[in-house]
């Protein structure tokens, strides 16, 4: 009776021990806080409530934020078991200098992941104010080639397709249908140049012949109206396809159905290269979008994608990595493997840091039908088939692949 009691008393302060010690550990675990800010710009025109209501293919249908809420959200039951309390912070883009003080006071209390939702000229030009700093920028919704080229930064990611990658990913889907003469229409716009660039070099890679080249304007003046005429401009031309080029989506919203020939619209209209799909059915791709459209009320768009996977990528350096100041090279290292329910391994580039993806080709807008995913069968790339889409180390003017954390390229 008297050993009962002694190994009850013994297990009883064995009980209070441990408890004691997991209070303890309970208490630390508590204070470890990550948070990650979220830089946007109040005036974004790609958020005009107008352009909005329009939802064209390829365009944004909400701020991007809500992806990172959603990656955050069912990551929880991880995150509460390793102690690790994420919140996201708001850090509004009025002019470079004040973003960048701002920042850089967020990093001095050690708050280093930023998810930039900025047009392409303000990414660069805060990446490049910032170079020099330990930040992590991760850039969430600007396209264009220049930011993973002449503009790439040390501490720059991408986790929204290029240019060249959704050109490429549209080259390929007609080459492998054999449709490999095309009506090329492009715009008039400046702002469309680095996008038309990208798709003439595209058209160039993959040996499709551009039976006709011709430029669309949607003018006001009566004696333009001629160039904004899908009839007149696609008339007297045999082509496999039509290619439009229309970041704006005003006029390639028309030109499907409205071809003097009944041929398929591919590029802005039509048949669309995008990040995301909420049709994407595989992979558990339906319980993603599910989640998003739960707590946003609306479907989920490439954006808003990249947003969620650039905050998984955080996330999991993050639980994974204990020391902060190796996160640039765990998210750099082949053996990351992101899950972003496209079905292929996902992971960054080291000579640009954009991240490897397959590329969805779209008809029909938002719930419509995807005619194919990125990289397609037969084209082949000697280690990795996602590196096909976009600029290959060879070809890339940014080699980040040797640069340390911080500093220039």
């Amino acid at each position: 009776m008297i050993k009962l009691q002694r190994n009850c008393r013994a297990g009883r302060w064995q009980g209070l021990f441990a408890g004691a010690l997991l209070a303890i550990v309970g208490s630390a675990a508590q204070a470890r806080g990550l948070t990650i800010g979220v830089v946007f710009s109040p005036d974004d025109a790609r958020y005009a409530t107008k352009l909005l209501e329009k939802s064209y293919p390829g365009h944004p249908l909400g701020r991007p934020k809500a992806g990172a809420e959603v990656a955050i959200a069912e990551s929880d039951f991880q995150l509460a078991n390793a102690g690790l309390k994420v919140t996201l912070q708001d850090v509004p883009l009025n002019n470079i200098q004040q973003a960048r003080a701002q920042i850089v006071a967020m990093a001095q209390k050690g708050f280093r992941y930023f998810l930039l939702d900025l047009p392409g000229a303000s990414v660069a030009e805060l990446s490049r104010a910032l170079q020099g700093t330990d930040v992590l920028l991760f850039n969430v919704s600007a396209p264009e080639d220049n930011l993973r080229r002449a503009a790439c930064s040390a501490n720059l990611f991408h986790a929204l397709p290029d240019e060249s990658m959704m050109a490429d990913a549209t080259a390929q889907f007609l080459t492998a249908h054999k449709w490999t003469k095309v009506l090329l229409l492009t715009s008039t716009v400046a702002a469309d140049a680095s996008r038309i660039s990208a798709t003439r070099q595209a058209i160039k890679r993959y040996g499709i012949k551009v039976v006709a080249d011709k430029t669309f304007k949607l003018s006001n003046d009566p004696r333009e109206r001629d160039l904004g005429n899908v009839a007149l401009l696609t008339a007297g031309v045999d082509a496999d396809a039509v290619w439009v080029v229309d970041a704006d989506g005003e006029f390639a919203r028309d030109v499907p159905y409205r071809t003097n020939l009944p041929r398929p619209v591919v590029g802005s209209a039509g048949l669309v290269a995008e990040a995301w799909q909420t049709s994407w059915e595989r992979y558990g791709a339906p319980q993603l979008s599910r989640r998003f459209k739960k707590i946003t009320n609306r479907p989920m768009a490439g954006a808003d994608w990249a947003a969620w996977i650039a905050t998984k990528a955080i996330l999991e350096v993050a639980l994974k990595v204990p020391d902060a100041r190796q996160h640039r090279n765990a998210l750099r290292s082949p053996d990351l493997a992101l899950d972003g329910f496209k079905g292929a391994r996902l992971s960054f580039r080291p000579w640009d840091q954009q991240l490897r993806q397959p590329v969805f080709l779209a008809h029909g807008g938002i719930g419509g039908g995807i005619a194919g995913v990125a990289p397609f069968d037969g084209f082949l790339h000697p280690t990795n088939n996602l590196d096909t889409l976009g600029a290959d180390q060879k070809e890339s003017p940014c080699n980040l692949s040797d640069s340390p954390a911080g500093g220039k390229k």
